[in-house]
């Protein structure tokens, strides 16, 4: 049974740590769901999680690189709990406009000010595996070795698929970059 004290002391020592990452797990939350509503969900799953298992956490380790490996994670259960959900659509709840805003936050802003919808669209149909490390790493920050404790795979996997990901991105945003005069013929 856990003491009052023991309680208290759980949820100091887990705010304190653990609220400072909140915009960048939002907004890579956002980036892997592209919905606003769903970043949020999401988000708070994977602070509950963390929180429920904040005690297994080991200190003096990356906390960051523990959190968003508990984001990748909640965030893959949801993806194929929905595949084996089948899809209704009520036709009286569709509307004409679909409203696209995201949450103003110093990122999204810097983001959504930067990339134009074509740049945002090709981060969005990469494979997912070659995503997130884009996301982690080009957007978030990350390390390459935050990103393989996150994606418990060893460093040379996230470089390759770093690597290949962005390899990706440039054959599908080749003529973007030239009609803008990024790249030359």
């Amino acid at each position: 049974m856990y003491r009052i004290r023991d309680i208290e002391k759980k949820n100091r020592d887990f705010e304190e740590v653990a609220f400072r990452y909140m915009n960048p797990l939002y907004s890579a939350a956002l980036r892997m769901t592209g919905d606003k509503s769903e970043a949020q969900d999401l988000v708070q799953d994977s602070y509950l999680r963390a929180y429920r298992f904040f005690d297994r956490f080991k200190r003096g380790t990356n906390f960051r690189a523990w959190l968003f490996k508990i984001l990748r994670n909640v965030y893959i259960n949801k993806y194929y709990k929905e595949l084996r959900v089948p899809q209704t659509v009520e036709i009286s709840n569709i509307e004409e406009s679909v409203d696209l805003v995201t949450t103003a936050t110093p990122e999204n802003e810097i983001f959504n000010s930067l990339l134009d919808d074509e740049v945002t669209n090709a981060v969005g149909a990469l494979p997912e595996e070659f995503r997130i490390v884009i996301i982690l790493s080009d957007l978030e920050g990350l390390s390459y070795k935050e990103i393989a404790d996150t994606l418990d795979c060893p460093m040379g996997t996230v470089m390759s698929r770093l690597h290949r990901g962005r390899k990706l991105l440039r054959k599908s945003l080749y003529e973007y970059a030239k009609e803008r005069g990024y790249v030359k013929d």
